[in-house]
């Protein structure tokens, strides 16, 4: 790169894991940047060694005050400014949405330099249908509220990809596996990284899997589409009742069963209250 960056938020993806997978225009603007907006600064100086640039830090996150936003809005007509997350593209599931609507907002010019995503990575891996996906983050901690999510998006014709932590990944499969049943989905760790791997199988059979051993590394678990419509028996109705009632309410075991299974609500509760006297 010649000539001078050009003053504004340059918005720049990072490796997720391998060093090497820094586009040259990505290292270019890195090193020509007055300076680096960086989620966590002791992550961004080991790359910015590795391409052997030292420009000035500051540290960008979910904390950042409005003020210090503000401020930082107010530089961007003359200098030229770069937003890094820790691996990947900024704002995926990530800091930066907020800065990039108030540099607009002001009038300032803001670039993309594309590059690595864990989630578009983790689809091209998982061999599951990708003409259309939904990217869901991290799903909530507690139980009642990642319940609610995932019963929200049950219906949704496209694959799921969702981020997770190795110590959460068996509750979570659990409830996908409860709320979700059978479906293709895979688990891709480490992403362009020594120790790659994607495990491949049914929510349930992944979930038992990964009951017991938590991984380390970053994971992306990605789930395929619910099937065609079927019609629903009596029999495979109760069994899926029977389950859901050992956990479940009959009012909330129906809701359940009704968005897995794709049956009127109505007709779930009404067996759901039948198995429960």
């Amino acid at each position: 790169m010649d000539k001078p960056l050009a003053p504004g938020l340059h918005i720049v993806a990072t490796p997720i894991g391998n060093l090497g997978d820094l586009s040259p225009r990505a290292a270019d603007t890195l090193r020509h940047a007055n300076r680096i907006l960086a989620e966590d600064t002791r992550v961004t100086v080991k790359l910015l060694a590795h391409i052997g640039a030292k420009v000035p830090m500051v540290r960008y996150d979910d904390h950042t005050s409005d003020a210090e936003r503000d401020r930082i809005v107010d530089r961007l007509g003359e200098e030229s400014i770069a937003l890094v997350s820790d691996a990947g593209t900024p704002l995926i599931s990530d800091p930066g949405y907020k800065l990039v609507r108030a540099a607009r907002a002001a009038g300032h010019a803001v670039h993309t330099v594309p590059g690595p995503s864990a989630a578009i990575a983790a689809l091209t891996l998982a061999g599951l249908p990708t003409h259309r996906f939904l990217f869901l983050g991290f799903l909530p901690a507690k139980a009642k509220a990642r319940s609610d999510v995932i019963a929200e998006v049950a219906s949704v014709r496209a694959s799921l990809v969702l981020y997770e932590s190795g110590p959460r990944l068996g509750d979570t499969l659990q409830a996908l596996a409860a709320q979700l049943g059978g479906r293709d989905a895979a688990i891709a760790r480490e992403i362009t990284k020594l120790h790659e791997e994607c495990v491949t199988g049914t929510l349930q059979e992944i979930a038992q899997r990964y009951a017991q051993a938590a991984p380390k590394g970053e994971i992306v678990i990605v789930v395929g589409p619910p099937a065609e419509a079927q019609a629903i028996g009596d029999d495979e109705l109760d069994d899926a009742l029977d389950e859901a009632l050992a956990r479940l309410s009959p009012s909330r075991a129906a809701a359940e069963v009704a968005t897995r299974l794709d049956v009127p609500r109505k007709r779930a509760y009404a067996r759901a209250l039948e198995r429960s006297r």
